[in-house]
């Protein structure tokens, strides 16, 4: 995906170990249809050589402060005019110091503090140099001043010592770099989306299930992130990776879904149900594993699961709903009366046999204007654009 198409970064490194992960984060820049122009301080060439940032790069690594190759001899000025941002990573607790008194000693540092662009920070250091009061009031300051900090993470660092302090990793840093350029339209906003199948137990090794692989559910929470809303994912089982900044509960069954969303429910501003819940479980679960025994077979009884969209919808204080629908056919009929007997404004429909299991799809939204099909494209890019569906609607029918 060109998440980043016509988008030129000025990626800084300062002295640290964490610049082995700048080597990988610059190439994933690039994949995303990023101009990755590089800059180091002198520091940060005893632990990667510009060699290998250029050949990752595909284009020159800035390090002096006189460097010949520009023309007017003001590289601090050039290279930041036209960046769309400037990334320092990782960003030592040294040069963030010096961001903060505004000191211009070399090329980087000279070119942040005459930059014409954002200026985003990730912090990599010692837990215990992160943890003291100079670095924690040096945070402070850049923040205030418009600095947007990234991390830093928690895990084992270098010295063999665990806590706060790592760099984020690489897929975190293009998280956020992606989700840095989208629209926040969804600001101090609280998200809570379902995804996934549930499974509904048979006996104890045997289960029956929806057909889902989360993807969508997964491609909205991360949009929901971009757009700056706290978002929190109730996922049944799938084999994805939580987006960067989502917080994540884990569930089986469809009452387990109803528990942790009613849990949850209080605060929120939207409700997106985009799991693939199963509609009925086995009554008379078996508690052995059921013996295959000649040409008999067993006999299940069905009950209902409970319907979670309807019963947040009803709710006196209820959030924004929207509601998905996977039909085999006349999608436009049936997803215009689910969206009216769940009794929410919004509801996204397609056909599952068109889309199951893919990274591409298909939909419409569905609501009380009629049906607006969406054109096909890739899940993330169809997920963006629900997202500000959502936006441009709930503010529509804002009081």
């Amino acid at each position: 995906m060109q998440d980043l198409h016509d988008k030129r970064i000025v990626l800084g490194l300062s002295g640290g170990i964490a610049c082995y992960k700048s080597a990988e984060l610059v190439r994933r820049l690039i994949e995303h249809g990023a101009t990755v122009d590089v800059v180091m301080t002198e520091a940060a060439t005893r632990f990667i050589t510009p060699v290998t940032m250029q050949a990752l790069s595909g284009r020159p690594v800035f390090v002096d402060v006189w460097d010949a190759r520009v023309p007017n001899n003001m590289a601090h000025i050039d290279l930041s005019r036209g960046a769309d941002a400037i990334l320092i990573a990782p960003a030592s607790a040294d040069f963030m110091a010096k961001l903060v008194q505004g000191r211009a000693d070399d090329l980087l540092s000279t070119l942040c503090l005459a930059r014409a662009c954002p200026l985003l920070v990730a912090p990599a250091m010692n837990r215990e140099m992160w943890l003291q009061a100079p670095t924690q009031r040096n945070v402070a300051q850049l923040e205030q001043d418009g600095v947007n900090i990234l991390g830093p993470g928690t895990g084992s660092q270098a010295c063999g010592e665990t806590g706060d302090g790592r760099m984020f990793e690489p897929a975190q840093l293009l998280a956020e770099m992606i989700g840095f350029f989208q629209p926040k339209s969804l600001k101090d906003k609280h998200v809570l989306i379902t995804a996934g199948p549930t499974i509904e137990p048979i006996d104890p090794v045997r289960v029956i299930s929806n057909r889902s692989s989360g993807k969508t559910g997964y491609a909205l929470a991360k949009a929901a992130w971009e757009a700056g809303a706290t978002v929190t994912l109730i996922s049944g089982p799938t084999a994805l990776t939580t987006p960067h900044g989502v917080t994540r509960i884990d569930v089986e069954t469809a009452r387990q879904m109803h528990d942790a969303v009613m849990a949850s429910i209080k605060g929120k501003d939207i409700f997106i149900a985009v799991a693939a819940v199963a509609d009925w479980r086995v009554e008379n679960v078996s508690a052995d594993k059921i013996k295959k025994n000649g040409k008999d077979t067993p006999t299940l009884n069905f009950v209902p699961n409970p319907d979670i969209l309807a019963e947040v919808a009803k709710l006196p204080d209820a959030p924004w709903c929207v509601g998905f629908a996977a039909e085999t056919e006349r999608l436009s009929e049936f997803a215009h009366e689910k969206r009216l007997r769940k009794g929410i404004p919004m509801l996204i429909g397609n056909l599952a046999q068109h889309v199951m299991d893919a990274d591409h799809t298909t939909v419409s939204i569905f609501d009380e204007y009629g049906e607006h099909p969406l054109p096909p494209n890739a899940k993330q890019d169809v997920a963006r654009q629900i997202i500000q569906a959502v936006t441009t609607r709930m503010s529509a029918h804002r009081p």
